[in-house]
């Protein structure tokens, strides 16, 4: 299967915006949709309470043509128009959909951050984790939310094999940021958001891109909008992951950055998997 994920921020800009980032953001669409992916995973959609429009529906059928999708969005006492996430699969895809709830604190679990798709074999599954903020206000939190989705993904592992992703706004280790030391208590990359990532990791998953191309350096998927050099001089992070259970780790074919073109924030990332014969792993 080819899968993509990408943090979009706001799918309301991409299908209905005529900003020059909107443009953007369709162009990269483009790219994506080229790619013929089975499944796409969108976060940060943005989307308001009660979804979709009617136009946004009639432009989803167009600009996603041949895709069903499912999606969540934040809900009261959440923040109105925040976070939320969507999977686009294939029409000839039916998997079972589920909206979990992990006993986040705060309004996390209200905020549209998971979906899980049962595809018979494995399981597929996005979030959006939380960013400890600024000041690191919701750090704390932050951590409790690590420690709850572990326990998510490390259920969900002991009945099928996993493949998970999303934004998951931490820069796990030094060489997954531009730099490094100047951003010691930055959020996203806390000692504390970086241990709750090894401890993901540890719960038996691999993370894919490091898994096929080792210690590559200067390989980002998010660069500041703040800084508006920031992508031309590849000051970046890679906060955004493809994550396997262990046992798939031999499954992976390619794990890799979509180019974005001089859109800043968020690149897509791709992941090839051999799904075939999962029964019996």
């Amino acid at each position: 299967m080819r899968l993509i994920s990408w943090n979009i921020d706001s799918l309301n800009a991409a299908l209905t915006g005529d900003s020059s980032r909107a443009l953007m953001t369709r162009q990269v669409i483009e790219t994506i949709m080229a790619m013929d992916a089975d499944v796409i995973a969108l976060q940060e959609t943005k989307l308001p309470v009660k979804g979709l429009s009617n136009k946004q529906i009639e432009l989803m059928k167009t600009i996603f043509k041949g895709y069903a999708y499912v999606y969540r969005t934040s809900q009261e006492p959440a923040r109105k128009g925040y976070a939320g996430t969507m999977f686009l699969y294939k029409d000839k895809y039916e998997p079972t959909v589920s909206y979990p709830k992990i006993q986040a604190p705060d309004t996390m679990d209200s905020e549209g951050r998971i979906i899980t798709l049962d595809f018979g074999d494995f399981y597929l599954t996005q979030v959006y984790t939380p960013n400890a903020g600024d000041g690191l206000k919701r750090l704390k939190q932050r951590q409790e939310w690590d420690q709850k989705y572990a326990e998510y993904l490390q259920k969900l592992d002991q009945e099928k094999p996993v493949i998970a992703t999303g934004d998951y706004n931490v820069a796990h280790k030094e060489i997954d940021l531009a730099n490094p030391k100047g951003n010691l208590r930055s959020p996203g990359f806390t000692e504390e958001e970086r241990d709750g990532f090894t401890n993901l990791l540890n719960k038996g998953f691999v993370d894919t891109f490091r898994y096929i191309h080792g210690d590559v350096p200067h390989m980002y998927t998010w660069w500041g909008q703040r800084v508006i050099t920031s992508k031309i001089n590849n000051s970046g992070w890679r906060i955004d992951y493809w994550l396997v259970s262990d046992r798939l780790a031999n499954k992976v074919i390619k794990s890799e950055m979509i180019d974005s073109g001089e859109r800043q924030d968020h690149a897509p990332i791709l992941l090839e998997v051999d799904t075939s014969d999962l029964a019996s792993i």
